[in-house]
């Protein structure tokens, strides 16, 4: 695994939180745009096993390496 400051479109990744949506694997979409605080950087992920997509902060998640894609 990787650590999440190496972040790009198209990473898959691991949740590590909030609770509803721990364990599952995403993908990387993009940087949220609408942030009011830009210190911290949001990105927007696609959940693959459901039709949702979150917005976290890269301590959420971790990036997976590409034998995982």
């Amino acid at each position: 695994m990787y650590t999440s400051k190496n972040i790009q479109v198209g990473n898959k990744v691991l949740i590590l939180r909030p609770a509803y949506v721990i364990g599952k694997v995403g993908v990387v979409c993009g940087v949220e745009s609408n942030s009011r605080n830009q210190t911290i950087k949001r990105w927007l992920i696609q959940i693959e096993s459901e039709n949702m997509m979150v917005s976290l902060t890269p301590d959420e998640f971790q990036v997976l390496g590409s034998e995982f894609k």
